[in-house]
């Protein structure tokens, strides 16, 4: 009996207390708000890349050239004065010692610029058709060549020695008189005839020496 009765009470309890248990579910069900919504998800880092090199302004000088590049040629010299381009003539004379100096003075006659080296080729001549006579001027070593560039209408010049014929006994030197200076430009063959009264050694006495030639016209 004890059992039963208690069993009895239960039922009765729970009879009673879970409709009102049900109500209060719903009602809390009904009062929630809406979900909270959870944290963003994490964003990807952002990074920045490198500004592009603004293209080289029009204008400006180009790289300059890497370590190891060779230089342009230099542009050749123009070519040897032609003998049929250059006029000569006797400038400054000065005697002295024994020795009389007479400076030969080209000058280039084209309208384009032409080049000299070395030594004019230099002999007294004679007589009509001139002839030389003696030996012909020896290069002055003392004065090295050097390239000369003679532009148009420009002069160039070179000293040449004439040891008077008397230094020497007639029977050594056999003077004759001469009335020109036979004058060949430096590696040409034709040669240009100047009027000059002198006195040359017919037997092979050295009585001429040449300078090389040297810019403008020597005074």
């Amino acid at each position: 009996l004890l059992l039963t009765s208690s069993s009895s009470l239960d039922a009765d309890r729970a009879h009673r207390y879970l409709p009102l248990l049900f109500r209060r579910r719903r009602q809390m069900c009904k009062g929630a708000g809406p979900p909270v919504p959870g944290p963003p998800p994490p964003q990807p880092p952002v990074t920045s890349s490198p500004p592009a090199q603004a293209s080289q302004p029009a204008g400006t000088a180009p790289a300059a050239a890497p370590a190891g590049a060779q230089a342009p040629a230099p542009a050749p010299p123009p070519a040897p004065c032609l003998t049929r381009y250059l006029g000569a003539k006797t400038g400054l004379s000065q005697g002295g010692l024994g020795s009389t100096y007479v400076v030969i003075v080209f000058k280039n006659l084209n309208n384009y610029p032409c080049s000299l080296y070395g030594y004019p080729g230099v002999a007294l001549d004679a007589g009509k058709p001139a002839t030389e006579v003696g030996l012909a001027a020896a290069e002055n070593p003392a004065t090295p060549r050097e390239l000369v560039i003679l532009g148009p209408h420009k002069d160039a010049n070179a000293l040449l020695r004439i040891v008077e014929a008397a230094s020497y006994p007639p029977t050594k030197c056999k003077p004759v008189a001469t009335q020109w200076l036979q004058i060949i430009p430096p590696n040409q063959t034709v040669p240009i005839y100047l009027g000059y009264t002198s006195t040359a050694c017919a037997k092979p006495v050295r009585i001429l020496t040449v300078d090389a030639v040297r810019p403008g016209s020597g005074g």
